[in-house]
């Protein structure tokens, strides 16, 4: 007989607890995050007021992008599956409007890409760095 160990992973903190990231989700009372021994007090920062603008900003940004990209995707599904005559119409040579919207879906994915990367640069990063400055300083 073989005897196979399992190989040993690092898990993060995250990934013991099963939990979500707080950065977007958060639902009825605030639960104490516990802290770890020599390192930040996760639970002050979470809290603090810094981390919550930082959060609701991400919020005001993020949900509705994500809505208006899935309106967008879900009107291309249903012209597809509903409006045939429309989608087969040519546009230039063989190529038709569905074949236009399909790749104009990647495109929307990239813009929509590159528009949050910018908004994260100039946005929540500098705001990142200021509070993980104040942690380090609480910290001491």
């Amino acid at each position: 007989m073989y005897h196979l160990e399992r190989p040993t992973v690092d898990r993060n903190a995250l990934e013991e607890t099963t939990q979500l990231p707080v950065i977007l989700f958060t639902h009825g009372e605030p639960q104490p995050v516990p802290r770890t021994p020599g390192g930040p007090d996760y639970g002050r920062i979470q809290h603090s007021p810094e981390f919550v603008s930082l959060r609701r900003r991400l919020r005001r940004f993020v949900f509705p992008l994500s809505l208006l990209f899935f309106a967008w995707y879900m009107t291309y599904v249903l012209l597809a599956a509903y409006a045939h005559d429309f989608m087969s119409i040519k546009v230039a040579g063989e190529i038709n409007v569905a074949i236009v919207l399909g790749l104009l879906q990647f495109v929307t994915t990239i813009v929509i890409t590159a528009v949050y990367v910018r908004f994260a640069n100039r946005t929540l990063d500098p705001r990142v760095a200021r509070i993980r400055r104040l942690a380090e300083v609480a910290d001491r």
